[in-house]
């Protein structure tokens, strides 16, 4: 199977299942205990911290541990709207986030906040001067992700940071498909939170992180909770999380910005005469390495199922979301239809992705166009 869906998750690298196998052996304690396993083990997870901390430009009593990108959302953006109430409920946030997003806001709006949902401009971002409008005198806090997981634009979020640095209101941004392509340090002067994820990264499944400013007041969603500095509960994975920092080490070591465009370049050129429409930003705002595509007439699911039977992996949005309609929601967001929004579907690419592989992947859907114009 040629793999095409990175954005949605990626193999663990050598590097990441060596520290996880060597962890697990020598670093098993639980890291809260006082006995000496405990000891090495709260000592490898302070390592982990800072080198956390150093890769994004933050401060190492800034990180939490989670179990992934869907928690470090939860928790950050409901901690952080709950110990701001005081100030105000109504929140900001864009149609096109991640669900677990949308999860959290939910939940706000059970307790009482007021949600507003900005939709995607043509370009398929958020623009700052949309949020500087949606902004009210209760407006605390703002969430916007950094990069879209289904057509990969990429927010200004530096500028929208800025606008609400200004505003004194609170700015939590999702990074999980940014993390490791683009640098976070500059965020990190505008954002209060981030959250981050392992297996994005090519690091186990079950891990992830939060980074909140230790300038900044959060109240914990369950109280008298001990783990994460109360952040959340549940014996830490240490193992786990070591093996997350070895990966997102060498992913961002690595990344090859050059690279990823050659390769949606060249696909690009293979299709180019083709009825396969992009959904797509200027280059500047672009990440290369998701390429969100419609065929019109044909629904993405069936491009997927067709690719799937030719031995290669794509997707038609976010796999959280693989089985509702809100797989789709960056589009929707941007004002398409519905029609169109079915016929979504999305390339993810990695550092392991060759010419080769794209060439096929190329041949491939011209294949299917052929097909569906008979």
């Amino acid at each position: 199977m040629i793999y095409f869906d990175y954005a949605a998750t990626s193999p663990m690298s050598k590097e990441a299942l060596n520290v996880y196998i060597k962890a697990s052996q020598d670093f098993f304690g639980n890291s809260s205990s006082l006995h000496d396993e405990g000891s090495q083990a709260s000592f490898l997870l302070k390592r982990c911290r800072e080198t956390l901390a150093d890769l994004i430009g933050g401060k190492q009593e800034g990180i939490y541990f989670t179990s992934g990108g869907t928690e470090s959302n939860l928790l950050s953006i409901i901690s952080l709207a709950q110990a701001a109430r005081k100030k105000g409920t109504h929140v900001i946030t864009s149609m096109a986030e991640h669900s677990s997003v949308h999860s959290a806001m939910a939940y706000l709006e059970k307790e009482g906040f007021h949600i507003t949902k900005l939709p995607l401009s043509s370009r398929g971002m958020v623009e700052p001067e949309r949020v500087a409008a949606a902004i009210r005198p209760d407006t605390i806090l703002v969430s916007l992700q950094y990069v879209n997981q289904e057509i990969g634009a990429i927010n200004p979020v530096e500028k929208i940071g800025r606008l609400l640095k200004e505003k004194d209101i609170l700015f939590h941004s999702d990074c999980v498909q940014a993390f490791s392509k683009l640098d976070l340090r500059p965020l990190l002067q505008w954002a209060h939170s981030i959250s981050l994820s392992s297996h994005k990264v090519s690091g186990p499944k079950g891990v992830g992180a939060v980074y909140i400013d230790p300038a900044v007041r959060w109240t914990p969603l369950f109280p008298g909770l001990t783990h994460e500095s109360g952040f959340r509960g549940g014996t830490v994975d240490v193992p786990a999380i070591a093996a997350f920092i070895a990966a997102a080490e060498k992913a961002c070591q690595t990344f090859n910005l050059q690279k990823e465009w050659q390769l949606r370049y060249l696909l690009k050129e293979r299709l180019a005469h083709s009825a396969f429409h992009w959904i797509e930003t200027e280059e500047a705002h672009q990440l290369p390495s998701v390429i969100g595509m419609t065929l019109p007439g044909t629904e993405g699911q069936l491009i997927l199922l067709k690719l799937n039977e030719q031995g290669c992996a794509i997707s038609t949005g976010s796999a959280c979301d693989s089985r509702t309609e809100n797989g789709t929601k960056a589009i929707l967001a941007m004002g398409y239809s519905m029609e169109k929004a079915r016929q979504f579907f999305r390339i993810s690419l990695s550092s392991r992705t060759t010419t080769e592989e794209i060439e096929k992947l190329g041949d491939l859907l011209l294949g299917i166009t052929s097909a569906s114009l008979r």
